[in-house]
């Protein structure tokens, strides 16, 4: 199964002829496409799959999707991934 992760985006910069920006999900930040999303901007929520957002969708939404992920135990990648960047090496 595929998943659309919800995010916020926190800053939008154009990159040789490509939007991206900066997502924050779970209090991690990911560079993420744009380019599909070209109404979106820095505060907007959208869905983001493999690095490509794909939807614009508003706050409520994106605050109800992402517990339901929790609750299927989806986003352990993403809270793995923060406790990981945390630790001391």
């Amino acid at each position: 199964m595929c998943l659309g992760i919800p995010g916020e985006i926190i800053a939008a910069r154009d990159e040789n002829g490509l939007r991206v920006g900066s997502v924050k999900f779970a209090g991690i930040t990911r560079q993420v496409c744009l380019q599909y999303v070209p109404e979106a901007g820095v505060g907007d929520f959208v869905v983001v799959h493999v690095g490509f957002a794909i939807s614009k969708i508003d706050r409520e939404e994106a605050e109800r999707s992402y517990r339901i992920l929790e609750d299927l135990g989806q986003t352990s990648e993403l809270t793995d991934d923060n406790r990981a960047r945390s630790r001391p090496s």
